[in-house]
């Protein structure tokens, strides 16, 4: 092919997905970079721990340290990405991914293994967001976009969904950098996607504002104590001064940032962006569906394996219908929206997520076939929310600010999501009494877990409603479809 072809390759406005299958290949590669990465990773850890002579809490920041840097940083690099150019940033990013996969084989203490997983970070905050903005900018029609959305996302899931077992396997036979090698060749894959199938950043679709450092700072200081706090509140206790502390500097730390953009005259994030319905309600949406999918993913954890007794490979299975679901669910978005509607199905399936959760907080108790029931409700729930109501996020927001706007998304499931461990690990430690991993709980205990069990769950369904009832009266008289 040349390099005149693949101009007019990629300059040219697909009108299908299949005129634009080079770009989708790149973009799907890196958000299977997102899904894989930690979820591959986690079989790995005690392999690593003995290897590199780990303490558990250097190993908690093997992956820690990745998932701090990686949504502590989305929002500014989203914010660089509109200012400098999405697939410029997309490109370096991947850059950075490669060579940080390669200095994974010459890791010898867990020390150096830290600092890859922070330049790795590093990496998935600069590329990340841009392939839910770069696929939307691929195109002007809402059907095609949600189509690509949910192509790129479904390869992610496939990705979480064999990560661990391939993972397993692949432990069998190779050494554990092997499973952070593999990056290379995705990162590869998607440096070549972008770069041939996506037109040179447009300068009309960018904008030329200063950058807000200060408020970068803020507004990065903010996320990354809001995503420590909750593995304190876990790790630590309720009682944990620490936690309280970093949460109480979370909160400082976001007034600050919200009275720095209200008042900067070019802010990172204007708040009267945010304030779009379709942008605010978008968020609680995937707010919601960020509680709910990870504090029901812990407690079906916890209960098949701690309270039912269940091994890890049965276990495994017992989350069948939530994988099978996300995976394959994929098929029925395009389906469904073009029957509702983009607003009513977003609103419809955070619903599903939070009536999911309460099915479990109320039966779970009486028997796995509500557990399953639970599953596939919230799985079904978020597969739809998860690309309806980003693609929503982006129509709410101006062209020159879409990368910023996709980060915001990923920066509102990533803050949920621990925020939804952390409130079901503190009720369960409050409320359970004894270590929860000793065997052999006495009938006392199993009393106290399946009320800490329903006490979680609940808490997380009213405050999951809550989002959810905002995001719908936020949208109440406007045009959403």
């Amino acid at each position: 092919m040349t390099s005149t072809q693949t101009t007019v390759i990629a300059a040219r406005p697909p009108r299908s997905l299949r005129d634009a299958w080079v770009a989708l290949a790149g973009l799907s590669a890196v958000f299977l970079f997102e899904m894989l990465d930690n979820s591959i990773l986690n079989v790995a850890l005690p392999t690593i721990g003995r290897e590199l002579h780990a303490s558990t809490t250097a190993l908690q920041w093997v992956t820690g340290a990745y998932a701090v840097v990686f949504g502590g940083l989305m929002l500014a690099f989203g914010a660089i990405a509109d200012r400098f150019g999405r697939r410029r940033i997309m490109l370096a990013g991947l850059v950075l991914l490669g060579l940080a996969s390669l200095a994974t084989a010459f890791v010898s203490t867990v020390e150096q293994l830290i600092a890859v997983r922070v330049a790795m970070g590093v990496a998935a905050a600069m590329t990340t967001p841009g392939s839910l903005a770069l696929s939307f900018r691929l195109f002007s029609d809402d059907d095609l976009r949600v189509r690509a959305t949910t192509l790129i996302s479904t390869v992610g899931l496939v990705g979480l969904a064999v990560g661990p077992t391939a993972g397993g396997f692949v432990l069998a036979i190779a050494p554990w950098q092997v499973l952070l090698l593999v990056n290379v060749p995705i990162a590869v894959l998607a440096l070549v996607g972008v770069r041939l199938g996506i037109a040179a950043d447009v300068p009309a679709e960018l904008h030329r504002d200063p950058i807000d450092v200060a408020g970068a700072v803020l507004g990065t200081a903010a996320i990354v104590l809001a995503l420590v706090a909750p593995t304190l509140f876990v790790n630590q206790g309720a009682g944990s001064w620490a936690a309280w502390a970093t949460t109480a500097a979370a909160v400082v730390a976001l007034a600050l940032f919200y009275l720095r953009e209200r008042s900067a005259t070019y802010p990172l994030l204007d708040p009267k962006l945010v304030a779009h319905p379709l942008v605010s309600s978008g968020l609680a949406f995937k707010a919601a569906a960020g509680l709910a999918t990870a504090g029901l993913g812990y407690l079906v954890t916890l209960q098949l394996q701690l309270d039912w007794g269940w091994s890890p490979a049965l276990a495994a299975i017992g989350m069948l219908p939530q994988v099978v679901v996300l995976v394959a669910g994929g098929a029925l978005i395009g389906p469904f929206v073009r029957r509702v509607g983009l607003g009513r199905a977003a609103w419809i399936s955070a619903a599903a997520v939070v009536f999911g959760l309460a099915v479990y907080g109320s039966l779970s108790r009486f028997g796995y076939v509500w557990v399953a029931v639970a599953l596939v409700l919230v799985a079904a729930g978020m597969r739809v929310v998860g690309v309806v109501a980003g693609v929503n996020v982006l129509r709410g927001l101006p062209e020159n600010r879409t990368t910023i706007g996709a980060a915001l998304t990923d920066t509102a499931t990533e803050v949920t999501s621990a925020a939804g461990i952390a409130i079901t690990g503190t009720l369960l430690a409050l409320i359970f009494t004894g270590p929860i991993t000793t065997p052999n709980w006495t009938a006392h205990q199993t009393t106290q877990f399946h009320h800490a069990t329903t006490t979680a769950a609940l808490t997380l369904t009213t405050i999951a409603a809550t989002l959810v009832a905002y995001g719908i009266i936020r949208t109440r008289g406007t045009k959403a479809d």
